[in-house]
């Protein structure tokens, strides 16, 4: 998502006459599924093109944060808890944090980021006119799962087992899932799914995928405003990890790349 679009979307949003004039300094409420570190590279995005826009948070503009830390049934009170605090504009950082603004309120504005079609989980009923409290920008990751899978069986072309792991309490995992299955059935390719919903289940899903024998990882990451969508992907290889992985990246896939970092 580029800084523009999202000052676009959220500029737009604050200046609906809902919530945003009943306060002096606007508040946004930020409300991620994830954790302040996760999020580390998004907020600085914002905070800069803010800044680009005139807005310096605790000048004229305050952001409040509410963290789920993986924990998406804490999403729901947060969500409620910007409605009560009557925030100007609430920002749905993911896709689970999209679906509890939405479910809280219909006359806030929502902003969201997220990788899942939002017409087709009933976020928005059109990408062109999204209508209602509600925009954003749909960043078509589930539709990239089989490109990546392409790309991982390019580069460790000799794996016989792929693990793919994935958090099935994300409604994004049905989309990723069905994308890199039919990938892999047109490659050939077996694959074997490992879930892991929350922290202390990642370090089993890795025992299971060791003990499986996997030869490879492939791992998941309103009203007229219309929902924004990138126009363009870029594929960056870290030649520098692949070596400490012992992975020798085919000059084929180098040639591809739009950057090579060594």
């Amino acid at each position: 998502m580029k800084r523009r679009e999202f000052m676009t979307l959220l500029g737009g949003a604050a200046a609906w006459p809902l919530a945003a004039r009943a306060q002096q300094m606007p508040v946004i409420g930020y409300l991620s599924s994830q954790s302040a570190s996760a999020d580390a590279g998004r907020i600085a995005a914002m905070r800069q093109s803010l800044a680009e826009a005139g807005y310096a948070e605790g000048t004229n503009l305050a952001i409040e944060y509410r963290w789920a830390e993986g924990d998406y049934g804490r999403l729901a009170a947060q969500a409620a808890e910007f409605v009560r605090r009557r925030v100007a504009v609430i920002f749905g950082a993911s896709l689970p944090s999209a679906l509890a603004a939405k479910a809280a309120t219909t006359t806030i504005p929502i902003v969201f980021v997220m990788g899942a079609d939002p017409v087709k989980l009933g976020v928005v009923p059109s990408l062109n006119r999204p209508g209602g409290n509600v925009t954003g920008v749909y960043q078509v990751y589930g539709a990239l799962g089989g490109k990546r899978l392409e790309l991982i069986h390019e580069l460790v072309p000799k794996a016989s087992l792929i693990a793919v792991l994935t958090n099935p309490k994300n409604p994004n995992s049905e989309d990723h899932l069905d994308d890199v299955r039919a990938a892999a059935h047109a490659m050939g390719q077996r694959i074997l799914v490992f879930p892991a919903s929350a922290d202390g289940d990642v370090e089993p899903a890795f025992a299971s995928i060791v003990q499986q024998h996997a030869d490879a990882l492939l791992g998941t990451p309103p009203a007229e405003l219309p929902v924004e969508q990138p126009t363009k992907f870029e594929l960056v290889i870290n030649l520098t990890t692949a070596k400490a992985l012992g992975v020798t990246v085919p000059l084929t896939l180098q040639a591809a790349a739009d950057e090579v970092i060594e």
